[in-house]
């Protein structure tokens, strides 16, 4: 009698990474073990879906407890992520037929993809060659994204450590120009990632903790911006507190949908290059008001920021990693599993699951309820929502003053097919 060869998991990460997306890692990598007879290894891909097209394979059961361990402590993506868009089957049959190739190579039958929007859609159309070319697969989309705009989730691993960089930055730039605004800079704009959406931004609303307080003014992606009513508000506010602090979305855009920051290049997805408001916004002020500015872009720093981590951010992220596999393992194919908001007082969330078909490619904006009448704040209701999501610190380690993050050896699986120009 032969004997039954154990399958094999494949999973990567796609996309902008997160401060916590490889507590996710561990999630899959750790709930596989607990399944020796259904799952053999879990095998990377390096650089997201490109790992699977190029059979370039990380083994991770080749790392050290102690390293995957430390997955828990280390931001930004430890095998590698990318921004690669799949065609649909009927456009591009071939790489379908690749995928399959290197996944039969070697004994794939779970597919776990950690990413956003775009990156559900990828998960979305593997789930697809089960049926369309006849190769037996179970795809999980593991959800992740900043930007917290994925649908049907109450909210998205990674934002929550955002929210809570932001949430500190703005108050803490805020008190450096409170403290200034009497002789020098008297406008400070801190610019956030967000796309379309304005939840990073919302966020930073978390840093006011009574009436007056910082910030200031809010600019929404779900706001029309008009400059004649933002100027007036930026000068009513330096005269009622001699200063004023912006926290601008990206992706803020005129009534007729056009971005403030749109500089005229896409990527793999079709989605514009955002970047450059906060100087635009800077040099607006200064035209029109005269008053001196300091502007900051948060950039990278507010993904990669696991120093001030969120707690409840950490956790939901190993949750939906765990979850990815047990759902898996119970034989959906094409889901993602959810967070799911219990209880607001006290906060409690639990796991739930969704069709992928109802995510992929679908943006979650921010509700007009969570915004202030004037379009320049958040509500009580918004604030309510964005709170229990920063709540608690998630340190890491640290040595010599700087924290000590986890450093894999990415050992990658011999190939076992022949080169392919085509990647």
């Amino acid at each position: 009698m032969s004997k039954t060869v154990i399958p094999n998991a494949f999973y990567a990460q796609s996309g902008g990474v997160t401060a916590v997306i490889n507590a996710s890692a561990l999630g899959v990598i750790e709930t596989a073990q607990k399944y020796p007879k259904q799952i053999g290894k879990v095998l990377a891909g390096a650089n997201g879906i490109l790992g699977a097209l190029t059979e370039d394979l990380i083994d991770t059961s080749l790392e050290a407890p102690s390293a995957l361990s430390g997955l828990i402590n280390t931001p930004s993506g430890a095998f590698g992520s990318c921004r690669y868009k799949l065609k649909s089957i009927e456009e591009n049959r071939s790489e379908y037929e690749r995928l399959i190739d290197v996944f039969k190579a070697h004994n794939i039958r779970y597919f776990f993809y950690n990413g956003g929007g775009d990156s559900a859609d990828t998960c979305l159309k593997v789930s697809e060659i089960s049926q369309r070319l006849n190769y037996p697969i179970q795809a999980v989309h593991v959800p992740k994204t900043i930007d917290n705009d994925l649908p049907i989730t109450d909210n998205c691993p990674g934002f929550g450590s955002v929210a809570k960089y932001v949430g500190i930055s703005t108050r803490e730039a805020a008190l450096d120009v409170a403290s200034m605004c009497a002789t020098s800079t008297k406008v400070f704009i801190l610019e956030v990632m967000g796309r379309h959406a304005g939840w990073i931004a919302g966020a930073a609303g978390l840093a006011a903790s009574e009436e007056g307080d910082a910030p200031h003014i809010i600019l929404f992606p779900e706001i029309a911006f008009d400059q004649a009513t933002f100027l007036a508000k930026v000068q009513a506010t330096v005269e009622a507190h001699g200063f004023c602090v912006i926290v601008a979305s990206e992706g803020a855009q005129t009534a007729d949908g056009r971005l403030l920051s749109d500089q005229g290049e896409r990527d793999a997805f079709g989605h514009a290059q955002l970047g450059g408001l906060a100087p635009m916004l800077a040099e607006m002020i200064k035209d029109k008001l005269g008053f001196k500015y300091h502007w900051a872009v948060a950039d990278y720093l507010q993904r990669a920021a696991r120093h001030v981590a969120s707690q409840t951010d950490l956790d939901q992220a190993y949750a939906v990693g765990a979850a990815a596999v047990e759902l898996a393992i119970s034989g959906h194919n094409a889901v993602m599993p959810t967070i799911v908001r219990d209880q607001d007082a006290p906060y409690r969330w639990s796991i739930g699951s969704t069709r992928l078909a109802d995510v992929a490619n679908v943006e979650k904006m921010m509700p007009r309820s969570f915004i202030t009448e004037d379009g320049f704040n958040i509500t009580q209701e918004g604030r309510d929502y964005f709170q229990p999501l920063i709540h608690g610190e998630a340190y890491p380690p640290y040595e010599h003053g700087l924290p000590q993050y986890t450093k894999l050896t990415n050992t990658r699986v011999p190939k076992k097919l022949p080169d392919d120009p085509r990647w």
